[in-house]
């Protein structure tokens, strides 16, 4: 009896595995921040229904207003933003591709609104957005492997 109750408390005994100390400053302060813009972001969709001009922006998009195509698609991508950063914040298994996701997305409209928004005279202007997807995409690709079988070990 004794052995089997010793062994109950052997689960406790466990030293607890925390994931996010395999994330990097820089991502966790961006966890932060996007998990704050996400609860912004629902403001703002419900300050919209009383206020008549509403500034939202993300990668190069604009909208005054949360009720247009681009503000719902703006207010769409912090959401999912937040949820990625919240599920890296709080560990969950299925982080990682959420945050993949995530990045590839992030990239894609950055690229896309390089282009579409070119100036009349045909200069390509740089995101610098971009040049935090990347890094931000390459570190989650670097430590997918050990957060996956952090469980295990």
């Amino acid at each position: 009896m004794s052995e089997e109750l010793q062994s109950q408390f052997e689960e406790f005994e466990k030293p607890a595995v925390i994931r996010r100390k395999l994330l990097p400053w820089w991502i966790k302060t961006f966890c932060w921040i996007f998990m704050i813009m996400g609860v912004c972001s629902i403001g703002a969709v419900i300050a919209s229904a009383f206020l008549t001009n509403v500034s939202l922006s993300l990668y190069g998009f604009s909208s005054n207003t949360a009720y247009s195509g681009v503000g719902m698609f703006i207010i769409a991508v912090i959401i999912f933003k937040s949820f990625a950063a919240y599920s890296l914040w709080f560990e969950k298994s299925n982080a990682i591709i959420i945050a993949k996701i995530d990045a590839i997305i992030g990239i894609v409209i950055c690229i896309a609104s390089m282009f579409m928004n070119t100036p009349d005279n045909g200069n390509l202007s740089l995101r610098l957005e971009i040049l935090l997807l990347i890094p931000y995409f390459i570190k989650i690709n670097k430590i997918e492997y050990e957060w996956d079988n952090l469980e295990t070990i």
